[in-house]
């Protein structure tokens, strides 16, 4: 059994070029975030972090620390990680605090893999 199987939805379905299309534009957006190296290494910042007990997450000064990388360049790719998904943002006080929320991201990429592996398992 491989992941596309296990993964499965439980609804069945045939996708049409322009619903494929259309998955494939709504993922573009986490494959642009997860494209860059940068932002790798603030979601393994990240990870690490949630590992660690830091359940609130991390603020941009911390994440400045971890990577080496200046206050508006974290700032910068944490807008574009929001945007698509892969984080969110909580605030305490003056502080805001980024966290990993992978659910719904993982859900699109898992629908995109089963409709093109069920478009390559016709041929």
């Amino acid at each position: 059994m491989n992941l596309v199987q296990f993964f499965k939805p439980k609804e069945v379905f045939m996708a049409d070029s322009k619903e494929l299309q259309e998955l494939f534009h709504s993922c573009m957006p986490l494959f642009i975030a997860l494209g860059d190296e940068v932002r790798l290494n603030i979601i393994e910042a990240l990870c690490i972090a949630s590992q660690n007990g830091h359940t609130e997450g991390l603020n941009v000064n911390e994440i400045t620390r971890q990577t080496n990388l200046s206050r508006p360049a974290i700032s910068h790719h944490l807008k574009i990680m929001k945007s698509c998904g892969l984080v969110e943002v909580t605030q305490s006080g003056t502080s805001n605090y980024y966290r990993l929320t992978f659910l719904d991201c993982t859900k699109q990429l898992m629908k995109l893999g089963y409709l093109v592996e069920e478009i390559f398992s016709q041929e």
